[in-house]
């Protein structure tokens, strides 16, 4: 009977997968807000997460090796994931437990899950899946330092990409790490400059879209909590250093989900409702404004009257799209479906 039962799940896994229509490979720094995201796209039915690279950044690597596996055994998900950068492409390793708790996940301590990550490095796992695979959907989560070091070994990767939607930024130029920059592309402006000058695709989801009224409030907690899943639980629990965290950063009284908002567009491009195409460039150099991203949103860059000063090699072209505005209610109302 046991025998039975594990081939029939099997049988329902394989058949699930050949149902799915859509391939998501995800780059984190598994902290909390990543981990409701990651789970939003375990959870859901027309999306299979072919693999998790994670990065330093929230967290140390192997926090946030340990948080991903978590995540994933929560879904009930065998997705591979893999370990990778351990530090930024140039600088000293950052870290947000202030805002995270030291592990990552709100101080919860969960127990570790019962597999480990996989043995190959994740850049490698980048290379191989991305070039055997032209229909993947790239997501990130975290700083790009996996991104750009698999990129400056195979550049011709970026042509691979179906879509690249990335967690970060801060357009309206208001930053949560300083006044100018988001966290994910301070942490490695130069890794994030190789990946916004490479051609892929670019989505690009910053900070500002998290705040407001897209904060899940007292009434939206009370909410979740009232589904009793364990997926309302975790969502709730694995956010509560950061939850007062944003209160002290913000003074909003809510919870404030960058990533998950991030991957809500990444399942329904249609919940961003207002995005435009610019170029994107990475200040790496700014002594106040280190992981700014610079919008061009006049594309004054595409102008020949201004190549003096941004373009001496001739006009250039956008190379993101910029998400301005997003639906509120559509975000929340995905994001509950998943934690039912």
């Amino acid at each position: 009977m046991v025998e039975r039962t594990l081939k029939n799940n099997h049988f329902n896994q394989n058949l699930r997968n050949k149902l799915m229509s859509r391939k998501f490979l995800i780059d984190t720094d598994t902290a909390s807000d990543d981990a409701v995201a990651l789970l939003m796209a375990l959870r859901h039915p027309d999306v299979e997460v072919v693999a998790i690279t994670v990065v330093s950044g929230n967290v140390p690597l192997a926090q946030g090796v340990a948080n991903a596996l978590v995540t994933a055994e929560l879904c009930g998900s065998q997705v591979p994931v893999y370990a990778g950068a351990d530090k930024p492409l140039t600088r000293k390793a950052e870290f947000a437990e202030w805002f995270h708790g030291k592990d990552g996940m709100g101080e919860q301590n969960y127990p570790p899950a019962k597999r480990a990550a996989e043995s190959t490095h994740a850049v490698d796992a980048l290379i191989d899946i991305l070039s055997s695979d032209s229909d993947i959907e790239l997501i990130t989560l975290g700083p790009l330092t996996n991104i750009a070091l698999a990129l400056k070994r195979q550049p011709d990767l970026a042509n691979r990409v179906k879509r690249c939607v990335i967690m970060g930024g801060a357009p309206c130029m208001v930053g949560n790490v300083t006044p100018a920059a988001e966290y994910n592309i301070w942490v490695d402006p130069e890794a994030a400059q190789i990946v916004f000058r490479s051609g892929m695709p670019i989505e690009m989801v910053g900070w500002h879209l998290c705040r407001g009224e897209a904060n899940l409030f007292l009434q939206d907690i009370e909410l979740v909590r009232g589904f009793d899943t364990p997926y309302g639980h975790f969502t709730i629990d694995c956010n509560r250093t950061a939850m007062e965290a944003n209160r002290i950063q913000s003074g909003e009284i809510g919870i404030s989900l960058p990533d998950p908002t991030t991957m809500a567009i990444a399942l329904d491009p249609s919940i961003c409702t207002e995005s435009s195409r610019h170029l994107v460039e990475i200040e790496t150099q700014g002594e106040f404004t280190r992981g700014m991203t610079v919008v061009d949103q006049l594309n004054v860059a595409n102008d020949e009257r201004n190549c003096d000063v941004w373009c001496p090699d001739g006009p250039r072209e956008p190379n993101a799209t910029v998400c301005w505005k997003f639906d509120v209610s559509r975000w929340k109302a995905l994001l509950y479906s998943l934690l039912q």
